[in-house]
């Protein structure tokens, strides 16, 4: 059984694809036993996903995304308050949080404060950061070596990778996991490809980010959590692995590092 390790369920635009009744049933069907649904803005979000997470034996995270870190709301947000937000039994993860260099949405400076107050809660909460990260390599690091300065219970992943292979080693190094989502099977995505095949197999996580990035051959329509078995299938063939296997190693490897995951099963 697959796990899709990041996903949007509350997103509007998944209801191209049908009902949320209709979406979790399609991905059952597929296969894919559990979803981790992710939280964007704290203050219009983290309610309606816990109720989805209940409902649907499902889990969530919480914390805001560099897009949206220069809205009022989310700055008045504490590193407490996120700690507080994640004590409930559903919320296994903090983010998705990070830097995004390429749109910059949000100013640099409220990015860089809003990732840092992400790092300090993930840490006194013990769980893990949901890391997206866009042409910011060089600060997103260094804002995890200053913040977590060692610190074992800082770990996480770093979210839809579409990195090199230089900012995987950083990540690897300090010991977080990487997600591979349909990006990988892009016939341009040649250089993640071989990230993947370099990779170790037990850090590796496979996502959807639903309803963004539909995998090949699902190209053109909205993706749902089903399809994170196309990404698994590619990620299986470049670790020369049985999908069966890889399956397994996968799901295992989420509840290694979203171990909170496995108080709700």
């Amino acid at each position: 059984m697959w796990i899709d390790s990041h996903c949007h369920l509350n997103h509007k635009n998944l209801a191209k694809a049908g009902t949320l009744d209709e979406i979790v049933q399609n991905a059952h069907e597929a296969g894919v036993d559990k979803m981790l649904t992710i939280c964007c803005e704290i203050h219009r979000e983290y309610e309606q996903l816990k109720e989805i997470a209940e409902k649907y034996d499902i889990w969530a995270t919480v914390g805001t995304h560099p897009h949206d870190a220069a809205h009022v709301e989310e700055m008045e947000y504490t590193a407490d308050d996120i700690v507080r937000f994640a004590k409930h039994p559903r919320i296994v993860g903090i983010g998705e949080t990070g830097l995004d260099y390429y749109y910059d949405t949000s100013p640099r400076e409220e990015q860089l404060e809003n990732f840092r107050k992400h790092i300090r809660a993930a840490i006194e909460a013990e769980l893990p950061l949901i890391i997206h990260t866009r042409d910011a390599d060089e600060d997103t690091i260094r804002l995890l070596k200053e913040e977590g300065q060692g610190d074992k219970r800082m770990r996480g992943v770093f979210h839809c990778f579409s990195g090199g292979m230089d900012l995987a080693e950083k990540g690897l190094d300090l010991g977080f996991y990487i997600s591979f989502s349909g990006i990988v099977t892009f016939d341009k995505a040649s250089e993640l490809r071989d990230v993947a095949r370099a990779t170790p197999v037990d850090k590796i996580l496979v996502e959807t980010d639903s309803p963004y990035l539909a995998p090949v051959p699902m190209r053109g329509k909205t993706n749902e959590p089903r399809n994170v078995i196309h990404t698994g299938e590619m990620v299986a063939r470049l670790k020369q692995m049985s999908v069966a296997d890889f399956a397994k190693q996968t799901s295992d490897n989420f509840y290694d590092l979203f171990s909170k995951a496995k108080e709700v099963v």
